[in-house]
C-alpha cells in the first residue's frame, strides 16, 4: 500500500519500487546510505532490469553530518545520465529516514516525482535490535550484491 505523506513525497514498499522501476526505463533508484554501508551491508542489485544504482552518501560517515552541497552533487550526477526532473526517482536508505529527507531536498530542488522506499535496504529492527529480518529490500528477497 502507498500512502502521501504531508510533505507531498510517496512512501513506496520496496515490492511496488522494483515494479515500478521494471515497468518505466526511465525511472532511478538512488541510494543514499554512507560508502562504509554499500561497502559492508551492500546495495541494490538492478542488473535484470539493465540499470544502476545511483549512490549518493546523504551524510557522512562517521560524523554522520548532512552533506552541504548533496542536491548540487545530485543534480549534476542525475544530469550526467540524462534524468529530467520529471522522471520517477525512488530515494533509498537503510531504514527510510534518510531517504525521506534526501527526496524531500530534490523535490525541493524541481524534481516532481521523488519517492521514498519506505522499508529501506535492511528495514525496521526486530525484537533482536537487528535488521534485514522483517522489512526491507534484502528480507523482501530483491536482488543485492555485496558493494
Amino acid at each position: 500500500m502507498e500512502k502521501l505523506e504531508a510533505s507531498g513525497i510517496e512512501d513506496v514498499p520496496v515490492l511496488e519500487t522494483w515494479k515500478r522501476l521494471e515497468s518505466d526505463p526511465k525511472a532511478v533508484l538512488v541510494d543514499v546510505r554512507t560508502r562504509a554501508e554499500w561497502a559492508f551491508v551492500g546495495i541494490p542489485d538492478l542488473s535484470k532490469i539493465h540499470r544502476e544504482v545511483v549512490r549518493m552518501e546523504w551524510q557522512t560517515f562517521p560524523d554522520s553530518r548532512i552533506v552541504p552541497d548533496f542536491a548540487k552533487r545530485l543534480e549534476a550526477a542525475l544530469a550526467a545520465k540524462g534524468v529530467e526532473k520529471t522522471t520517477e526517482i525512488f530515494f533509498i536508505c537503510r531504514s527510510g529516514g534518510r531517504s525521506r529527507m534526501a527526496a524531500e531536498e530534490m523535490a525541493a530542488a524541481g524534481y516532481s516525482r521523488c519517492h521514498n522506499v519506505m522499508e529501506g535496504f535492511e528495514g525496521a529492527l526486530d525484537a533482536s535490535q537487528h535488521r534485514g529480518r522483517v522489512s526491507g529490500w534484502k528480507f523482501a528477497g530483491l536482488d543485492w550484491v555485496q558493494g
